[in-house]
C-alpha cells in the first residue's frame, strides 16, 4: 500500500494547518476512507477505523457544543489518543482551544476547510482512492481522444510519439508520452498519468523535447485520464493474420483488470491518428449498445434467409 504525507493532503484540498508546530511531511495516510466520528463523541470505540482521516462537520460540532466542559475535554482526549492521523473540520468551523491544546500534545494535524462536509469528503476519498491504488509505471503513450483513454503501446521508435502529436494537433489531449503511470482505483478502472518529471512533454527523435503546452495550450494536455482501451502498434507482417471484422473484442491485462485491446500493424501511407480516432469512436458505440460488425453479420444472415 502506498503512503500519502498529510502535507500532500493539505496541499491538494486547500486546507488550512491550524497546528502548524505538527511535523506534517512525517504523518502517512495509507487508507483511503474517510470517517465521521459522531459515535466515537458518544463514547462508542467499537470497531474504530482509526487509520482514516477524521472528519468534523456541522452535526458533530453541535453535539460536541452542548457537552460540559469536562465531559468535552475528556471525550476529545479518548478521541485524540487513537492514534488517528488527522482532523479536518469542515464549512470553515474553527476547533476550540480544547481540541488544539490535546492535537498539539497527541500530534494530531488539525486542519479547517471551507467546503461542506461531503463535499469534502468526496473529493478527500475520491484523490486518496487514485493516490493510494495500486501503481505501475509502463512504457507507451496516454491520450484523451473523444472522451476515450487511449494507451498506445509499441516497440521504442515505432511512432507512438508522432500519433499523439497528430492527434494534439486534431484537438485532443496528451496526458502522458513515453512513462505513463496507471493506477488501479477499482476492478473496472484504470487511471494513467504521468510522472511529474515528463508532465506535458513529449520527445520527438530528430527534433528533441517539445512542450505541448508551450506549443498548443492548456486545452491540449489533460493531468489524468481513465484507460478505455489500449493500441499495441507493430510493423506490418504479411505472415501475421490481423483481424479484419472485429466481431468479438480482444483484451489485455493491466494489474489484473482487463481492457480492450488493438493490434495495429503499421505500414507507410497509413494515417494512424485517423485510424485512432475512428477506434476511439467505434468503442464509445460500443459501450453505447452498438457494434458495427454484429450488425453486418445480421444483415447477411438476414440475406441469406431470404435466398433460401
Amino acid at each position: 500500500m502506498y503512503g500519502v504525507t498529510i502535507q500532500e493532503l493539505i496541499k491538494k484540498m486547500g486546507l488550512k494547518n491550524v497546528t502548524p508546530e505538527i511535523d506534517v511531511e512525517k504523518i502517512v495516510l495509507t487508507h483511503p476512507d474517510v470517517n465521521r466520528p459522531a459515535l466515537q463523541l458518544a463514547g462508542f470505540f467499537d470497531h474504530f477505523d482509526n487509520e482514516r482521516v477524521q472528519i468534523i462537520g456541522n452535526v458533530e460540532h453541535e453535539y460536541i457544543n452542548q457537552m460540559e466542559p469536562s465531559q468535552r475535554k475528556q471525550t476529545y482526549e479518548r478521541l485524540l489518543s487513537q492514534q488517528i492521523p488527522c482532523m479536518v473540520y469542515c464549512r470553515n468551523i474553527m476547533p476550540d482551544g480544547d481540541m488544539l491544546e490535546l492535537c498539539n500534545h497527541y500530534g494530531v494535524p488539525c486542519l479547517v476547510s471551507g467546503k461542506t462536509t461531503s463535499e469534502q469528503m468526496a473529493e478527500i476519498i475520491r484523490w486518496l482512492n487514485v493516490k493510494l491504488a495500486p501503481c505501475i509505471t509502463i512504457h507507451g503513450v496516454l491520450v484523451d481522444v473523444f472522451g476515450v483513454g487511449v494507451l498506445m503501446m509499441g516497440e521504442s521508435g515505432i511512432g507512438k510519439s508522432e500519433a499523439a502529436l497528430e492527434l494534439i494537433k486534431r484537438g485532443h489531449r496528451l496526458v502522458a508520452d513515453d512513462a505513463v503511470e496507471i493506477h488501479r482505483v477499482s476492478e473496472e478502472t484504470l487511471f494513467g498519468t504521468a510522472p511529474d518529471l515528463t508532465k506535458h512533454f513529449i520527445e520527438l527523435r530528430g527534433i528533441g523535447i517539445i512542450d505541448v503546452k508551450g506549443l498548443f495550450g492548456v486545452e491540449s494536455v489533460i493531468d489524468t485520464q481513465a484507460i478505455d482501451m489500449v493500441i499495441k502498434l507493430e510493423e506490418w507482417n504479411r505472415n501475421t493474420e490481423y483481424d479484419r471484422i472485429g466481431l468479438e473484442d480482444r483484451y489485455t491485462e493491466i494489474l489484473g483488470n482487463k481492457i480492450v485491446c488493438y493490434s495495429i500493424p503499421l505500414r507507410p501511407g497509413r494515417n494512424l491518428a485517423l485510424i485512432i480516432e475512428t477506434a476511439a469512436v467505434n468503442h464509445r458505440q460500443k459501450m453505447m449498445g452498438y457494434n458495427a460488425a454484429r450488425e453486418l453479420l445480421n444483415r447477411a444472415q438476414a440475406n441469406l434467409n431470404r435466398a433460401k
